[in-house]
């Protein structure tokens, strides 16, 4: 019997301030790249939970997502990694500077880029779907936080440590 295919699921923040997006840049096996804040979600985590402590864990900010901006599922392949991710991008609220956390391991800064900067720089994406998540932002995609639901019982697995 095969083993069943399963996707990563992932979580990014569309953060936009006076006409510029949030991007972090970081060290990745392709280089240098730009991304949302985004990361993995973790066992015994809801998706907005997760998009929260990813953006704190990149960024160094509290986040307060206020609406889901989409979902997106796409494909990397690099040699024989091959995998597929499904990714819930949520827009949302900057909020308070934790001054002295260090950036995830990997972060090397942030950086606060026009549309047509992050348009200009869709060769440096870490994937095609942070040019995308933008669009749909600016295109007025914002779907209620309602629509995602954690069931209580995903918390019982949380893993401590």
């Amino acid at each position: 019997m095969s083993e069943r295919w399963k996707p990563s699921v992932t979580v990014a923040a569309v953060i936009a301030r006076d006409g510029r997006y949030l991007l972090i840049e970081e060290h990745t096996a392709d280089g240098l790249r730009l991304n949302n804040p985004a990361g993995h979600l973790d066992p015994g985590e809801g998706l907005i939970e997760a998009v929260v402590r990813e953006t704190l864990e990149e960024t160094a900010h509290r986040f307060k997502p206020t609406a889901l901006v989409g979902t997106y599922l796409s494909r990397f392949q690099r040699g024989t990694q091959d995998v597929t991710y499904l990714r819930f991008a949520f827009c949302g609220e900057l909020g308070e500077h934790l001054v002295g956390r260090a950036l995830d391991t990997g972060i090397v800064r942030t950086l606060w880029l026009t549309p047509d900067e992050i348009r200009a720089s869709a060769a440096q994406h870490r994937s095609p779907l942070v040019l995308r998540c933008m669009q749909d932002h600016l295109a007025g995609c914002a779907f209620p936080l309602s629509m995602v639901h954690t069931d209580p019982g995903v918390q019982l697995g949380r893993q401590t440590g």
